[in-house]
């Protein structure tokens, strides 16, 4: 059981971390409807992720209170740790990407606006 868990979390977190390499690739070169397209499936990906980090956690736990020996876990879990850290410094680098042109977007709106005496559309009819 435990090793279906840590094993379903291996395969989630490589496929996140793909996903999110891939969003980089296509920022860069300026596709857009392809990272919307991903946005749904990375958000069941982190919750089923997170829920299997608690199913694990309360595995473990059974397993220490049937008084069986987990650190027969400990390179699997550890490994996990590793890719975690490591989908964890990918998406900063998405964040390090994503923020500067987040921010860039708003200074151009708040200029239009600004422009139009605070109405982003100056409509006469």
């Amino acid at each position: 059981m435990i090793e279906n868990t840590i094993k379903n979390m291996s395969e989630l977190i490589t496929k996140l971390k793909d996903s999110i390499s891939l969003d980089i690739e296509d920022i860069k070169a300026a596709k857009h409807e392809e990272l919307l397209k991903r946005n749904d499936e990375k958000h069941v990906m982190i919750d089923n992720i997170t829920l299997l980090k608690a199913q694990l956690n309360n595995e473990l736990i059974l397993k220490i209170q049937e008084g069986k020996d987990v650190n027969i876990y400990r390179a699997s879990v550890d490994l996990l740790e590793i890719q975690l850290k490591e989908l964890y410094e990918l998406n900063r680098k998405l964040a390090s990407i994503v923020l500067p042109v987040q921010q860039m977007y708003k200074e151009l709106v708040a200029e239009i606006s600004a422009a139009n005496g605070g109405k982003i559309f100056d409509i006469k009819a």
